[in-house]
């Protein structure tokens, strides 16, 4: 019984589709299909019930999962901890962030970190969906904002803060702003998610807060893209430093309300390094968090 059977054979049950785990690991979904029914003929089990709609577990698979998913884990384990004993990070590493932040601040950074580990293949995928760790065989993700409760690591990577801000030319042609409610008098460009496309929370300097409500013509979801549009002077924007700080400091954006805090959500957001719990982290995983917090925490 090979462990790449038994492997696939979880992924399967993590993600419900032979299809899914087809596209995960690149392969033919055939060849999952032939992995999952050698299975079952070595058991003499049938694992799943098929039909042309739907995959669900039999109740031998349901029972064979809850029995074998930790040993499938002790046995990744023990190859990582023998592969790494060289110290030359080697395979492949998963790595998932949103769109807007790997294009911006991982991206950039991905030939250094390959030119210091040759042997290591990077395996990058941006999605601004939260995507289930273990279901995609993700090593580590990049994910910002409030973090639920969860069995995963998290560690902080960067503390992140919000300015609504506007480029000089759309200051000249509109109403001065000279207080968050002046907001309301104005286009805001909008993320299409719960608080930042109906109001903006402001914390002054003797800590009063006070929630803006706002309104515009154009919602964006995706950073990069309203960041685009808040330079063109379609409107202001509630927009994170790590995507903004360069474009303040030359001046192309302004931050309109600079004795202000500001959020869409809550104020201390930040962006959090995510792995699966593991009484050992691979080597390739470990480098790769030490890489991003030398390059972007103190960075920032």
């Amino acid at each position: 019984m090979e462990l790449s059977v038994l492997q696939i054979f979880v992924e399967v049950m993590r993600q419900g589709s032979f299809a899914g785990v087809a596209r995960e690991r690149n392969i033919d979904p055939s060849s999952v299909s032939r992995a999952i029914a050698g299975l079952e003929e070595e058991l003499g089990v049938r694992l799943f019930q098929r039909t042309t709609r739907q995959l669900s577990p039999t109740e031998a698979g349901t029972v064979y999962f809850e029995r074998i998913e930790p040993l499938v884990e002790e046995m990744q384990q023990a190859i990582d901890v023998a592969t790494d004993i060289s110290g030359k990070p080697k395979g492949t590493l998963r790595a998932t962030a949103s769109v807007s932040f790997g294009l911006k601040c991982i991206v950039p950074l991905l030939a250094n970190f390959q030119s210091l580990y040759p042997e290591l293949a990077v395996d990058l995928l941006l999605t601004d969906t939260v995507v289930d760790l273990f279901a995609d065989r993700i090593d580590v993700a990049v994910r910002l904002g409030q973090l639920a409760d969860s069995t995963l690591i998290a560690e902080r990577l960067m503390q992140t803060r919000y300015y609504v801000c506007a480029s000089p030319n759309y200051l000249k042609r509109y109403h001065k702003l000279e207080k968050p409610s002046d907001l309301e008098q104005h286009n805001c460009l909008l993320f299409p998610i719960a608080g930042f496309r109906t109001r903006w929370i402001f914390r002054a300097i003797n800590k009063e807060i006070s929630e803006i409500p706002v309104s515009g013509s154009t919602v964006i979801s995706n950073a990069l893209a309203l960041q685009e549009c808040t330079l063109a002077a379609m409107g202001l924007a509630l927009l994170p430093n790590w995507l903004i700080d360069e474009d303040l400091r030359t001046g192309k954006l302004v931050n309109v309300f600079p004795d202000y805090e500001v959020t869409a959500t809550d104020f201390n957001t930040a962006a959090w390094l995510i792995y699966p719990n593991r009484s050992y982290i691979p080597l390739k995983v470990q480098v790769f968090i030490d890489f991003l917090n030398e390059r972007i925490s103190k960075g920032m």
